[in-house]
């Protein structure tokens, strides 16, 4: 007789801690055939791309594995699954647009200013790296500090929020936003002095 959802969750979390049994693994395993369609449906309804989509199906279910948060008493796992899946995959979409529009503010607030370089020129290993302009955005940058510098990259390159930047560095909320805060303030008062310099 097949079981049924409730019963495969009651299998799933019978142990605490990570799934390590045989009968853990089945029943991670029957929950997956049995709603990893849904799962991705919704997934790729909302991002718009198969990968990131397969990528968002696969954290859903190892969070399935390694949080019990589901309650049957409040509804049926497909609808839990259909929930937790939308508000992440909104949260994705939500991060994708925050990275946008930071890349955006850096090109206009500290980019624009020598010649509309995009991010990717500053790290760029190409000959145009004898660039003024590219150098002179390079040098504002290694003359931060090392903590700033790393709080600009997270949350110019890689997207992150602030808050997301200070539980991967395990520091303060405050200390990252006074690092950001300082970092660009330093980062525009030398390029604008760099620039001042080049026209002189």
């Amino acid at each position: 007789m097949q079981q049924t959802d409730v019963e495969l969750w009651v299998a799933l979390h019978a142990e605490p801690g990570a799934v390590k049994s045989a009968e853990q693994k089945a029943a991670l395993g029957q929950i997956y055939d049995r709603h990893a369609g849904l799962v991705y449906g919704i997934s790729f309804k909302v991002l718009g791309n198969a990968q990131e989509a397969e990528d968002l199906t696969q954290d859903i279910f190892v969070r399935l594995a390694e949080r019990a948060d589901y309650d049957p008493k409040r509804g049926s796992l497909r609808t839990f699954l259909m929930v937790l899946t939308r508000s992440r995959a909104i949260d994705r979409v939500r991060s994708r647009q925050s990275s946008q529009r930071s890349k955006k503010r850096w090109q206009a607030d500290y980019v624009q200013p020598t010649a509309a370089l995009s991010p990717s020129d500053i790290h760029s290993d190409s000959d145009t790296d004898s660039d003024e302009q590219s150098q002179a955005v390079k040098a504002a940058l290694s003359q931060l500090s090392e903590q700033q510098k790393q709080v600009l990259h997270l949350t110019y390159y890689e997207g992150l929020t602030q808050s997301a930047i200070a539980e991967r560095l395990d520091v303060p909320l405050g200390t990252v936003k006074s690092y950001a805060r300082r970092g660009l303030l330093q980062l525009r008062k030398i390029l604008q002095t760099s620039q001042g310099e080049i026209a002189q």
